[in-house]
């Protein structure tokens, strides 16, 4: 049975895929990110997500560690193909 941990780790999980995304595409932000520091997503979308990832960010602030906070406001739908006007069929029947 799926719990309300497994369903913020899948929510966290997909927002993480996205953050290491944006950081592949934003170099800057190598400055930023070091081992020493863990990072926090804070989505403006999802507040009972944003609320747990908080009170896991305090913990680790609380026990010494340091957090580079990260607010989303928002994430795009999901695409699944970027392809265009796509025909299949028999060769003589698509040219």
């Amino acid at each position: 049975m799926k719990t309300e941990k497994d369903d913020f780790f899948t929510r966290n999980s997909e927002l993480s895929i996205e953050f290491s995304k944006y950081v592949l595409e934003h170099p800057e932000m190598d400055d930023l990110l070091t081992e020493e520091t863990a990072v926090v997503l804070l989505p403006e979308f999802d507040a009972e997500l944003r609320d747990f990832n908080l009170m896991i960010a305090k913990e680790i602030e609380s026990e010494g560690g340091k957090v580079l906070y990260v607010k989303v406001k928002e994430i795009a739908p999901k695409i699944v193909s970027r392809l265009i006007g796509v025909e299949v069929g028999e060769y003589s029947e698509i040219l």
